[in-house]
């Protein structure tokens, strides 16, 4: 399978370049077009919480008193840690417990990881998460390798989607440019410049997380 089905995806060639620069920055990367001024920018918590492209799809109790965003990329290595490492003992702990809820979006720092979100979304609102999961648990496969498209169709085909749903999704310009308009938006508006990037009840917080990391930051913003 090439891309030459997907007209407004770059060449597997543009793909692999792509995915190989992020392997060779250990899977954390800069967005170019971050201005300085954006990076310094400080946005709000109703900025953050503000309708964007695509719908947020949340997890945890909407009443919850801790609101986690995050913006991350599907071939960023430390965004795989977060999730294969961390995010399963925030989910127990914060989410489960109706303590946190969280939101992952879309900030791809290269085409593959683009069409790994469109995946995840044609999925569907409920098996995003596990879609999710499954292709951060199984990141170097995909990644790693000169048909990139091919090792994809392999893993979403484990989730129930057919080769021709596959094709269509990544067919979808609209869900392309959306997903692209997410992360413009926060590049542009709050300053995201790197991933994983974390707003924690609107405060800034960079890197992938260990648990310990987050049990400190989130115990205070808990009621008493």
């Amino acid at each position: 399978m090439t891309t030459s089905a997907f007209p407004f995806l770059p060449s597997r060639r543009d793909l692999l370049a792509g995915a190989a620069a992020l392997t060779l920055a250990g899977g954390l990367g800069l967005a170019a077009s971050a201005p300085a001024m954006a990076q310094a920018a400080t946005p709000t918590v109703d900025q953050l919480m503000a309708p964007g492209a695509l719908p947020d799809l949340w997890i945890g109790d909407a009443k919850a008193p801790i609101t986690i965003i995050e913006y991350a990329s599907m071939t960023c290595g430390h965004c795989a840690t977060f999730h294969t490492v961390s995010f399963p003992e925030l989910k127990k702990k914060y989410l489960d417990t109706g303590k946190a809820r969280f939101v992952l979006r879309e900030f791809p720092l290269d085409p593959l990881a683009a069409a790994a979100f469109m995946l995840a979304r044609c999925s569907g609102d409920d098996k995003r998460e596990a879609v999710v999961s499954l292709l951060f648990a199984q990141q170097r496969g995909w990644i790693a390798t000169d048909k990139p498209l091919e090792a994809l169709t392999g893993l979403m085909k484990q989730t129930g989607m057919s080769e021709e749903k596959f094709k269509a999704c990544l067919g979808d310009r609209d869900m392309y440019m959306n997903v692209n308009k997410v992360r413009e938006r926060a590049d542009k508006q709050f300053g995201v410049n790197s991933t994983p990037t974390f707003f924690i009840n609107g405060k800034r917080e960079n890197g992938d997380m260990t648990p310990a990391q987050l049990d400190k930051v989130l115990e205070p913003l808990l009621p008493k």
